[in-house]
Order: structure tokens, then C-alpha cells, then sequence
């Protein structure tokens, strides 16, 4: 499509998570700075939750992927919403291990034989569960319950719950649990700094050799996206179209709007300019 016209050798502003395309922002460096500290120190549970589109998943990923096998025994839910035995098979069929056993006692017993055998291993065992905030109140309870492992005051299982806001409401209410959190983050929107450095930082990935973007035009896009990572990459990836059907030199602000006109959802003002709220973020 528009890759040639704009001197591009990818499309810049895909909205699946590629760790090519990871912009290192304050935001992501605090994230992964606390999930590794989390990891390290065996705080036993961390919860990283994440506006919708900004990140979370992506940023997830690349801690995992940022972990040494050797050193890290990783485990990965990505579909929470399963009935509690097949959660914990689930749970064991992640880390590799043969979930065929029908009791659920044998279950736990084989994932604590399992944490145990990595502990005298020296390696972590990690558990990262996506999208938490679908689970069950019974599966949050064998989440909680998977905490009690533990050897000499120490956690044999590093917990990672990752999530939209409402995950931090339903760990609040859960006061076993959330006792348990020994470390907390969240991803909020990117300022106007950020989003343009984003935006030019994916350019340059996709192998863009001049600014395409003009001052005034990211400007648009920071007003109509709030700085969503996941919409700023929509309606870029819009203006990027549009302007090669209009054979623009550059995407200006008059591209902009005709790009904000276009992906408007029902509902929405694309006239609407209010300055971008910034996201607050908790302590740890």
C-alpha cells in the first residue's frame, strides 16, 4: 500500500505486540523495573494492571522474553476463564509439566514438587497470568492459595497478575490476597512528549529516513487518542493511508483531521480538544 510512497520498509504502527517495535518510555522502564524486582527478590505477587491499548500485554511479553531460561521456570496463562481444575491443569500444562493426573490433590501435589525441584535448582518459578481480571472469585482463591508455597520464609512462587483497572478493585476486596501484593504498577496514556517521540521512534523502526509527521499534526492525534498507544497507532497508520491517497509530501494537520474524521467511532467528537488527562501512578 503505502510503504514505497513514504520509504518504509514495514508497516509502523501494527497494533499486535511486536517486541521490534517496543518503545522504551517511563512508563515501560518503571514497569520493568518493578516486574524484575518482583522476580528477583521472590516478593511473591506483583500486579501490573494497564488502561486499555496502553501497553500492558507488549510490555509482558518482553519481561518474559527478558528472563533466562536457566535461571527462570516461566509459566504463562493467557485464558484465565477456565473451571478451577482445569485451571490448575492449565497452570501445569504451561510449565511443561503432564496435567493428566484427574484428582486435584495430585495436581497441587505435582506443581509443588515441581516449585520445590526448581528452588533447589536455583531457578524462579514465575507465573504470569494475562487478562486476571476474568478470573473466577474460586480461581482467585487457587491463586492465593499457590502464595502458602513457601521454604524457609521464602516464596517458591513468583505471582504476576497483569490487567485491566478493575483487576486493582477485585485484588482490594480480596484482603488475603491483596495482602500478598508486595509490588504494584500501572500503565497510563503517553504525554504529548512521549507520544511524538513514540510515533517517530516507530518511524524510524519501519525504516523512515525523514520526519513524515509535522508538529501541528501529532498534536491532532495526541488530542483525539489521549495518548493510547493502541489508538495512536489506529489513526497513524489512517493518516499514513490517506496521505499517500492524496500524494501528501507530509502528514500535516489538515491529513490529521481528515484521518480523525475518518475513524471516528459512533459517538465520538473529533472535534473535541480537551488536553490530555495524565495517568496517575501508585506506588509500589
Amino acid at each position: 500500500m503505502y510503504l514505497e510512497y513514504w520509504g518504509l520498509d514495514v508497516f509502523p504502527y501494527e497494533i499486535v505486540p511486536d517486541l521490534k517495535f517496543i518503545y522504551n518510555s517511563g512508563d515501560y522502564r518503571e514497569g520493568m523495573t518493578r516486574l524484575a524486582y518482583a522476580v528477583q527478590r521472590r516478593k511473591g505477587a506483583a500486579l501490573l494492571t494497564g488502561d486499555v491499548g496502553c501497553g500492558k500485554t507488549t510490555l509482558s511479553r518482553a519481561f518474559i522474553r527478558s528472563l533466562g531460561q536457566k535461571e527462570h521456570h516461566v509459566g504463562l496463562i493467557t485464558n484465565p476463564m477456565l473451571e478451577p481444575i482445569e485451571f490448575i491443569r492449565e497452570i501445569l500444562y504451561q510449565f511443561g509439566l503432564d496435567p493428566a493426573s484427574h484428582s486435584k490433590h495430585e495436581l497441587l501435589n505435582t506443581l509443588g514438587e515441581m516449585m520445590m525441584k526448581d528452588f533447589k535448582d536455583g531457578r524462579s518459578t514465575v507465573l504470569v497470568i494475562d487478562e486476571a481480571q476474568l478470573l473466577s472469585p474460586t480461581n482467585f482463591e487457587e491463586v492465593r492459595l499457590l502464595l502458602n508455597y513457601q521454604f524457609n520464609d521464602r516464596f517458591l512462587l513468583n505471582l504476576l497478575l497483569i490487567g485491566q483497572p478493575e483487576l486493582r478493585g477485585i485484588v482490594r476486596r480480596i484482603e488475603q490476597l491483596d495482602s500478598r501484593i508486595a509490588i504494584r504498577y500501572h500503565l497510563g496514556p503517553l504525554g504529548i512528549d512521549e507520544m511524538i517521540q513514540y510515533v517517530h521512534f516507530r518511524l524510524g523502526r519501519a525504516g523512515a529516513k525523514r520526519e513524515i509527521f509535522t508538529r501541528d499534526a501529532l498534536e491532532e492525534i495526541h488530542r483525539q487518542t489521549r495518548g493510547v498507544h493502541r489508538r495512536v497507532n489506529n489513526l497513524c497508520d489512517m493518516c499514513l493511508l490517506i496521505g499517500f491517497g492524496m500524494q501528501a509530501e507530509r502528514i500535516d494537520a489538515a491529513v490529521a483531521r481528515t484521518a480523525i474524521e475518518d475513524t471516528a467511532m459512533p459517538g465520538d467528537d473529533p472535534t473535541d480538544s480537551e488536553p490530555a488527562q495524565e495517568a496517575a501512578k501508585p506506588g509500589g
